[in-house]
């Protein structure tokens, strides 16, 4: 075995997990502890990884046969795929221990938990034997002083925690894509995801919310003060956005809607009049929309932005003014592919497909998904009687809508 025999557990969040034979099970999120009746440091039992389709598995710590700056490698045996729960006298070190408030002792100075290290003993057992703190303390040491301290050393690690915040747990999950994040904070209990959440920035939460069930998006909303909540709003895309005001009373949304700009609540208030499963339901008012005399270099300056769905980047929806939707006379689409091999200062008007036929914004869902998978496209465009164009359905928005309404819903998962 090449595992040092004392590991930090917020360094091993993120890396990849290895079987024996080099094939990647997923990647490490936590370590779980359990609880001792005596006043000895928490054993750790194993790790929790996080595989493919976001299912997340406990991994027992005698499997593990190493663990370095790169990588955890798993020793033979049968992977038990079995959704991890955790046990009433189980905790996450990550998600249950970062951010405590705790008292270092014998003088009393408080301080936060930042990290915390496992160390193995000599019989093969591990538990949570140090603890890094940053302590907050007098005038004769630096504010922020990181310390590690001995588990005995640090009271108030274990039970209900007064206060609890965020920054180090929010530093680990930095990293994550949006959809990941959303996985994460599923597991958390409601309060530590609600906390979590609102320390997140505006546009980040928005990006995770689309993520999430609606049901958590509803809490998560509801658990913040109403002038964020208007401003999270406005950063989600108008479908999205449309879609978590109509789970709200109507009354919330009203309050919620007056917080909101009016350039930024007016499509969204568009977007909630059309019949739930149709296009006019399901598509975003925001599709990349340019004039027929912008160049293919415009065109390719604009997809390359990096904010853009990859669905909502792959195509332009060529219009007369005005370009904001509803636009002038919907005129075609210009793909991706067609851009790359034109000539930079080729117009659009030249080279634009008017072949496609539009939606209406009360074409039904199932109608869509066949004209997508007859022609093979990642978005349709929507006009309005006078062929205007008032959005775009993109493929992920059919899927979205095609699955089941609690596919996001990780604690809905069907045992392995």
């Amino acid at each position: 075995m090449t595992t040092p025999t004392r590991v930090y557990i917020a360094r091993l969040a993120g890396l990849a997990v290895f079987d024996p034979n080099g094939d990647q099970v997923g990647r490490v999120r936590d370590a779980v502890a359990r609880l001792r009746t005596t006043n000895r440091p928490p054993q750790i039992v194993g790790l929790v990884a996080e595989m493919p389709m976001r299912r997340r598995i406990f991994l027992p710590i005698n499997r593990i046969t190493s663990i370095d700056a790169d990588s955890v490698v798993l020793g033979t045996g049968t992977l038990n795929l079995r959704r991890f729960e955790k046990r009433p006298n189980e905790l996450l070190v990550l998600e249950d221990l970062l951010d405590r408030r705790v008292t270092i002792e014998p003088d009393g100075r408080p301080g936060i938990v930042v990290d915390m290290a496992m160390e193995c003993s000599r019989t093969g057992e591990w538990s949570l034997a140090k603890v890094a703190v940053r302590a907050h303390s007098g005038r004769l040491t630096r504010r922020g002083q990181l310390q590690q301290l001995d588990w005995d050393r640090v009271r108030g690690v274990i039970g209900v925690p007064d206060t609890q915040g965020t920054a180090s747990l929010l530093a680990l999950l930095e990293g994550m894509r949006p959809a990941d994040l959303a996985n994460a904070l599923q597991e958390m209990p409601d309060a530590r995801r609600n906390e979590v959440a609102a320390a997140l920035d505006d546009e980040r939460l928005a990006d995770v919310l689309e993520e999430l069930p609606e049901h958590d998006q509803v809490e998560i909303i509801a658990a913040l003060d109403r002038e964020r909540a208007a401003d999270v709003l406005e950063e989600m895309d108008p479908d999205d956005a449309a879609d978590l005001l109509a789970e709200l009373p109507r009354a919330e949304q009203e309050v919620l809607f007056e917080l909101m700009e009016p350039e930024e609540a007016d499509p969204v208030r568009q977007l909630m009049k059309y019949q739930k499963g149709t296009a006019g339901s399901v598509m975003t008012s925001e599709p990349v929309i340019l004039t027929p005399d912008a160049t293919v270099a415009e065109a390719l300056a604009r997809i390359r932005e990096p904010q853009l769905p990859p669905a909502i980047a792959a195509q332009i929806f060529v219009a007369r003014a005005p370009m904001a939707t509803p636009t002038g006379r919907f005129l075609g689409i210009v793909h991706f592919q067609r851009l790359l091999r034109e000539a930079p200062s080729e117009i659009l008007g030249g080279v634009l497909d008017s072949g496609i036929d539009p939606l209406q914004p009360d074409t039904p869902l199932l109608e869509i998904t066949r004209r997508m998978a007859t022609y093979d496209l990642v978005a349709l465009p929507v006009v309005d009687t006078a062929n205007r164009l008032v959005g775009a359905v993109t493929v992920d928005d059919v899927l979205d809508h095609s699955l089941p309404p609690d596919w996001r819903d990780r604690s809905g998962d069907a045992d392995a």
